[in-house]
């Protein structure tokens, strides 16, 4: 084969990039911080470390013959490919002590030395679908993993960093930009992914929809909107609630955002990667649930918008950014006019098939469609998903108590 007729080297050096930022989120973390779990929902930064290389050796190189580097790594960080075979339940992966952090360091160089090789030594386009595929599956848990650990840190009594970012400034705390609608036609519209491109499959196939004329809110709700809704005993009133909400409010006694901290001075502080930091009210308020976000958009007379009264309008801004992942940074910047990046946006949308929606055969069919129940869709991206990772048409799905996502909300109107 002439060099010519080899894999792309861009696809190689990707995945080289890719692999080594999981390594760059996870090093400031100690092998201690890496295996706790602090919850059945989130798992342990070791286990995402050795999931992501699992999914590479399982899928990838599993069909051309490769050894495992380990047989029991298989069931150990499986995480729902029912048809690969059984797997660790997940509310247990903070009770596999063992491998060490360090060793799973080893399988992760083991797993890259031979995926370097297949590359190498392959014809250009034989596994690029596989491979695109899990760059994007591995850049998912990069978002889970900063997720995960920070859950478990915001529980240590004295909020340890993960990065070290200069103190904020006091003074500059701007007041948020001035929140204005921009107005939406209805009629005919198409959404989902046109092919062009990489997409995860629930983001397909492209149908249209109607829609009524509709106003969209130009920026993200804000810490200092919440702070009024709040002085409003939004936590206290009822009729704002859906009835599953208003029980999560009782049960878990919910006055604020997650990882918002009452000082004894009255202050309010927040939990985040930089460790305990002033609230500043022009950043998009983040950590809260469908619940909470849906009573707000009541409270402020408003609703949450549809994920495909959401993908439509953000269609005119589609071009601008906010915060995505910064490793030294991990954490939102003011609002601004975007509906990219920051925060991911709750939507009003259950995350449900498109018309004409197929899982791939497989196990990677696995992948997205076994999970249409019982979640809502977020739409956007936040400022812990990596660059190159966002797209308009993606479709990210929690359900509606999630609180440790990085999430917020934009409203909608008539």
């Amino acid at each position: 084969m002439t060099s010519s007729a080899l894999a792309p080297p861009s696809l190689l050096a990707r995945f080289r990039d890719v692999r080594a930022l999981t390594e760059r989120l996870a090093a400031p973390l100690s092998p201690e911080d890496q295996t706790a779990q602090s919850m059945p929902d989130a798992s342990p930064t070791k286990w995402h470390r050795a999931h992501t290389s699992w999914f590479f050796e399982e899928f990838l190189l599993g069909p051309t013959g490769h050894r495992p580097f380990d047989p029991t790594f298989g069931y150990l960080f499986n995480s729902y490919y029912e048809a690969v075979g059984p797997r660790h339940p997940r509310p247990e992966r903070g009770l596999i002590t063992r491998p060490s952090a360090e060793e799973v360091g080893r399988y992760r160089s083991h797993v890259d030395r031979a995926v370097d090789d297949l590359l190498g030594n392959t014809v250009e386009g034989e596994h690029d679908g596989i491979v695109e595929l899990g760059l994007h599956h591995e850049q998912q848990h990069q978002e889970l993993l900063v997720m995960d650990a920070l859950h478990l840190l915001s529980h240590h009594p004295f909020g340890p960093a993960m990065v070290r970012r200069p103190a904020d400034d006091p003074a500059d705390d701007p007041a948020p930009l001035p929140q204005s609608w921009r107005a939406v036609p209805g009629g005919l519209h198409e959404i989902g992914h046109d092919g062009t491109g990489f997409a995860f499959d629930n983001e397909g196939p492209r149908h249209t929809v109607h829609l009524v004329p509709f106003e969209i809110a130009e920026r993200a709700v804000t810490n200092e909107d919440w702070l009024a809704f709040m002085a409003d005993d939004g936590y206290s009133r009822p009729e704002l609630w859906l009835s599953d909400g208003w029980a999560a409010v009782r049960r878990h006694g919910l006055r604020a955002p997650g990882y918002w901290r009452q000082e004894e001075d009255g202050r309010w502080t927040v939990f985040g990667a930089a460790g305990v930091r002033p609230l500043r009210r022009a950043e998009p308020v983040c950590h809260v649930s469908f619940h909470e976000a849906d009573a707000y958009a009541r409270w402020a007379g408003a609703r949450l918008p549809t994920e495909a009264e959401w993908e439509v309008a953000a269609r005119e801004v589609a071009d601008r950014r906010g915060t995505l992942l910064d490793p030294d940074r991990l954490h939102p910047g003011p609002v601004g006019r975007h509906m990219i990046g920051d925060v991911w946006e709750w939507t009003s949308s259950a995350y449900l098939p498109y018309p004409g929606f197929r899982p791939v055969e497989g196990a990677v069919g696995e992948y997205n469609g076994k999970f249409m129940s019982d979640q809502h869709v977020l739409r956007g991206a936040s400022c812990v998903t990596p660059p190159g990772h966002e797209r308009l048409t993606y479709r990210n799905f929690y359900p509606a108590g999630s609180r440790w996502v990085f999430a917020g909300l934009r409203l909608a109107r008539p």
